[in-house]
């Protein structure tokens, strides 16, 4: 198609007239279909563009789907004979369907996704919503592009925290009140015990020995932290149900707990191991700080957890290849878990797949302060908003509780993934329910548009006259349509979700400006068929686009 198209001609150039790096583009301004810049290829050669273009244009000509090659503001303009390739993009997308833009990039080869991975005993938080949607999206998008996917959601129960719950719970704890509302009852103490600890620094101390206990079996202590471990799992299960999100293991850290003394054992063998005012360290290259493998008191820490896992891992699932869906703020934990791992002669692919905060009213959250929002209680408020304005537009409309939670949940999610990852995302609920911009409602909306056109016409392929294809207005969005394979190609590469959300929003803007132009269920059968494939394909990639994200495309809203 089009994209194949680009690449061959490309070969072909850089071939003939051994040449690098030739940039074949489909430009955004004028009409033709496809150009070449000719600036840097005047400079290398010191002659003028106008001599370089009818250089290229003697190769270039003789290749029957080009209709025609024009010289303009130093590029190279190729206008193709259209009726080669628009029927047959349709074509492909109407019988591939969902399937259309399939890649065997991976090749089947595995990789560990770990994300989400909230604290057992806190609310799940808006802020958990980024690492939770970005994996998920990536795991989507990896799938479809070849690679076999394991989907890790390592959570956090175990650590020093744990001590402080505990600690918190014999102090101030009241069983009655934290069997009615377990969550929200241990967060309130955990923040109390934090903002004790300013005015009595032996609390801390106390935290600590709390926690050592912990891990050294003690039986009252195992059994409150398994039972705020159940009760987490409980309220995270309705969230990830709510938000449309699995996972092949939820391991946490304390599943690793065991097998932390064989990655000790092999650092020390590999001489790696020193002592640093009675911590254990590995010193570690290219101005890298220490990784502190155990604290004085002999407690193990987060790094010392993430490599016995990311041995088991590989050991489990046969794969070298992690990622880490985490946050901005751990770059420098997964430069030294890179670190150590290759100077124990394992050279993993790690990547940290890193992102930025979510701020409410441009201010970040945090649990210990008390300024934490349940996404829970974000999620109800926005189905209740979305049903509203459903309400309003179709009061007729069935099945609106699925309706509303497809549209509330799925503006949610297309709020946090259009946005580049590494960016902050500002969480504001009124503006990512609108139904016009860049939103989820927009393109759900622009789905359903389809959807009712299609109802009132029959499919038949047999009656298509394709010569409507190669009209400007068709033309244009059918070449966006082709893109779609190299969309998924580049948010793969890029680990980029944002990549699919911007797409999907401009070919639905260019349906809407279609739409305006052209009139769909048109007397002359041959157009119509035409024009019902051509929004059937249209549907077809920004329902799929919808799924990559992990959003619900719908019929009716």
């Amino acid at each position: 198609m089009i994209e194949q198209f680009k690449q061959e001609l490309k070969r072909l150039l850089e071939k003939q007239l051994k040449l690098e790096n030739v940039i074949v583009e489909e430009p955004k301004k004028g009409n033709a279909d496809l150009a070449i810049p000719l600036f840097s290829y005047a400079k290398v050669l010191q002659t003028s563009p106008m001599v370089v273009f009818e250089t290229f244009k003697k190769v270039l000509i003789q290749d029957h789907r080009i209709q025609d090659i024009q010289f303009m503001n130093g590029f190279l303009n190729i206008f193709i004979n259209r009726h080669l390739f628009a029927s047959p993009i349709i074509e492909t997308i109407i019988k591939e369907e969902n399937h259309y833009g399939d890649l065997n990039l991976g090749k089947g080869e595995s990789v560990v996704m770990d994300y989400s991975s909230p604290n057992i005993a806190k609310s799940f938080g808006i802020g958990h919503l980024r690492s939770t949607m970005i994996g998920n999206a990536l795991r989507n998008i990896y799938i479809k592009a070849g690679y076999h996917v394991i989907s890790v959601n390592h959570l956090g129960d175990w650590g020093t925290q744990f001590g402080k719950m505990i600690a918190a719970y014999k102090r101030w704890g009241n069983d009655e009140e934290i069997k009615q509302n377990p969550i929200q009852e241990l967060q309130k103490l955990y923040v109390r015990f934090h903002d004790a600890e300013k005015d009595d620094p032996t609390l801390e101390e106390q935290a600590r020995e709390v926690f050592k206990s912990l891990e050294e079996g003690h039986d009252e202590y195992h059994r409150l932290w398994s039972w705020f471990k159940e009760e987490s799992l409980r309220e995270f299960m309705a969230m990830y149900d709510l938000l449309g999100v699995s996972f092949d293991s939820y391991d946490g850290e304390a599943f690793y707990n065991d097998k932390m003394k064989i990655v000790v054992d092999e650092l020390q063998q590999k001489g790696l191991l020193k002592i640093d005012n009675g911590a254990t360290i590995v010193e570690l290259p290219n101005d890298l700080p220490p990784a502190l493998i155990k604290k004085s008191d002999g407690a193990t820490l987060y790094i010392t957890r993430d490599l016995a896992a990311i041995m088991y891992r590989h050991q489990t699932y046969h794969t070298n290849r992690i990622l880490y869906v985490v946050g901005n703020e751990q770059q420098l934990h997964f430069k030294q878990l890179k670190a150590v791992t290759d100077l124990m002669g394992y050279h993993f692919n790690i990547e940290h797949i890193n992102f930025g905060l979510v701020l409410i009213d441009g201010k970040k959250m945090s649990t210990r302060g008390g300024k934490f929002k349940r996404l829970e209680d974000v999620i109800i408020q926005a189905i209740h908003d979305a049903k509203d304005a459903i309400l309003e537009k179709n009061p007729d409309l069935k099945n609106q509780d699925e309706v509303a939670k497809a549209v509330g949940v799925g503006a949610i999610i297309f709020n946090d993934l259009k946005n580049e990852r590494h960016l902050d995302v500002d969480f504001n609920l009124e503006n990512m329910l609108k139904f016009e911009g860049m939103t989820g409602p927009y393109l759900q909306y622009s789905s359903v548009r389809i959807e009712s056109i299609l109802k009132e016409g029959q499919l038949d392929h047999q009656k298509i006259n394709p010569l409507h294809y190669a009209e400007d207005h068709y033309f244009e969005v059918i070449k966006v349509l082709a893109q779609f394979p190299s969309i998924v190609e580049r948010a793969q590469e890029n680990n980029a979700p944002n990549v699919i959300a911007r797409y999907i929003t401009s070919l639905a803007q260019a349906f809407n400006s279609f739409y305006g132009k052209q009139r769909i269920l048109v007397d002359d059968e041959g157009q119509k068929q035409a024009n019902l494939h051509f929004i059937k394909a249209i549907q077809i990639v920004i329902n799929e686009g919808l799924r990559l994200l992990g959003i619900t495309s719908l019929q009716e809203m």
